[in-house]
């Protein structure tokens, strides 16, 4: 990857768009793009001129350059207001509330648009990329509300938010819009200010430009895919855990069991769960087990579905990626004086669908993690650990359980699809809108939950394994499962304190950083990657 990306519109990766989101690679407009830019931007230029003439000799009149927007398409705008066009659409669809979007979705939203605008269909002036570059580079992040978009238009409040940092008006320095800037929330033109970049003034078309597309849906998307990976790899871990303190029996992993049914995912859970097991004694050890609950013996059926979940979902963001949503595009390799075309690229139903798919299937990856967690601390359940867990009076992972479960139900009602929600606006004239942002933020809010209730479980399965340790020096635990041991014992200094909301703290950020993921394959090399785009 490098430490440097070029932005051409055709290559970005949801792993790159991670790294910039998160301040590890910086970005910078590709040759290539720059001149499609100029050229499609030198049309608009003489759009917006009254230079380019139709067929009946009278200039052409296109949509978003010299028209109102929306339901007012159909209004000419007079050449001498077009200057305050673009500006004033900026403003007017600043109108989202809520709590603001993390820093790292903002920058990949900022990234996102910049790479969209880069194929050269906007537009627009190279200038707008090549500030939004430095923005990321000096880290001038707008402040986005979270709420106000329904996803068509694309993510237009959002977008807007971003726009007022980036622009001014025509004849004035604005201090709309909000910025933070080395650790300061400030006005957006102080912002830019210190970080020495001068905003610009939009022109035609460009404030339709920098606000038109599902750039927040897709940020917040691609990096719930990127974190999605982690999480999967680790819960697999959390589960050969589970699997070895409830002594369970590995023949429903058999290879040749798999091959029946040869789902992708589950063909590589399975191996996964065989690989971390490897050499253990205390799988396969209940000589009178025919076959373990669901929640052990089907866990390849259930995290296979969520790996080919996920990799659908990753596929679907990996080409949104690269995408022109801007409205009306502007085709320059046609050979007709009119090479503007008003569609729908914009609408963000693809990442919708995708982001439900996603939040839906951690849902999944986490009820299935907290009946293992349940089976972990009921003593009549788990092949005689001590019920609850308890290594003391009254310390036993009773809560812990109980707050994987309160997370579930949680879950269960974020789960709902966004996506088959609409409401019209615009005068009807955007009479089907695809309520996607809605969808990614709540495959947001199902990851980190599940992030907690793997975590939860980490720490039931590590109990429970330190119980069998304790009871026999010889137990061997699995090439897998020993080193994750290791590093939760790190991880917590030990084997745990009173209060369990300060262990599941340490192992939530272990979760989340990868940690322990990484402890796991540097001992047994890489578990199987998700496929598509994430793969």
């Amino acid at each position: 990857m490098g430490d440097l990306v070029e932005l051409d519109g055709e290559s970005l990766t949801i792993a790159v768009v991670e790294a910039v989101a998160r301040g590890r690679v910086r970005v910078r407009l590709a040759p290539q793009a720059r001149q499609r830019m100029i050229h499609s931007h030198a049309w608009v230029d003489d759009a917006a001129s009254g230079r380019l003439i139709g067929p009946d000799g009278e200039p052409l009149t296109i949509y978003g350059i010299n028209t109102g927007y929306g339901s007012l398409a159909r209004v000419r705008i007079s050449q001498d207001q077009i200057a305050e066009l673009s500006w004033n659409l900026v403003q007017s669809h600043a109108a989202g509330v809520g709590p603001p979007m993390p820093h790292d979705v903002v920058r990949a939203m900022m990234l996102l648009r910049a790479n969209a605008l880069a194929k050269g269909a906007s537009g627009c002036r190279p200038q707008l990329v090549e500030l939004l570059c430095d923005m990321l580079e000096r880290g001038v992040i707008p402040e986005v509300p979270s709420r106000g978009s329904c996803g068509s238009s694309g993510d237009l409040a959002p977008l807007a938010h971003l726009g007022l940092v980036m622009f001014r008006g025509p004849h004035s320095e604005s201090d709309a819009g909000l910025a933070w800037f080395e650790g300061e929330r400030l006005p957006a033109s102080e912002a830019m200010a210190r970080a020495g970049l001068e905003r610009l003034v939009p022109g035609p078309k460009e404030g339709l430009a920098i606000t038109n597309g599902a750039q927040l849906t897709c940020a917040v998307a691609a990096l719930v895919c990127h974190d999605a990976e982690r999480l999967v790899k680790t819960a697999q871990i959390a589960a050969a855990m589970s699997f070895e303190a409830l002594r369970g029996t590995t023949r429903a992993l058999h290879p040749a069991v798999q091959q029946l049914r040869p789902f992708p995912g589950a063909i590589a859970t399975a191996a996964d769960l065989l690989r971390l097991l490897d050499g253990s004694s205390l799988v396969d050890s209940v000589s009178d087990k025919v076959q373990d609950a669901y929640s052990l013996r089907c866990t390849p059926q259930v995290m296979g579905a969520v790996r080919d979940a996920l990799t659908y979902a990753g596929t679907q963001v990996a080409i949104e990626l690269n995408a022109a949503t801007d409205n009306p595009l502007i085709l320059m390799a046609l050979d007709q004086p009119d090479r503007a075309f008003s569609a729908g690229l914009f609408h963000g139903e693809p990442v919708g669908f995708a982001a439900d798919h996603a939040k839906v299937a951690l849902c999944e990856l986490a009820a299935l993690s907290e009946r293992r967690t349940y089976r972990l601390t009921t003593g009549h359940l788990s092949s005689r650990l001590p019920p609850l867990l308890a290594d003391g009076p009254g310390l036993g992972l009773m809560l812990p359980q109980v707050t994987a479960v309160a997370l579930v139900a949680e879950n269960r009602r974020l789960a709902m699809p966004s996506s088959v929600d609409s409401l019209p606006t615009c005068e009807d004239q955007e009479d089907h809108v695809a309520m996607s942002t809605t969808a990614a933020r709540r495959a947001a809010d199902v990851l980190h939950n599940a992030e907690q209730i793997v975590a939860i479980e980490l720490l039931g399965a590590a109990r429970g394994l330190w119980v069998r340790l304790d009871r026999d020096g010889a137990v061997q635990l699995g090439a897998g499962t020993a080193p994750a041991l290791a590093c939760i014992e790190a991880v917590l200094g030990g084997r745990g304190r009173p209060v369990p909301a300060d262990d599941l703290a340490a192992l939530v950020a272990a979760v989340r950083s990868g940690r322990i993921l990484e402890a796991v394959e540097s001992a047994l090399g890489p578990l199987t990657p998700l496929g598509g785009a994430l793969g």
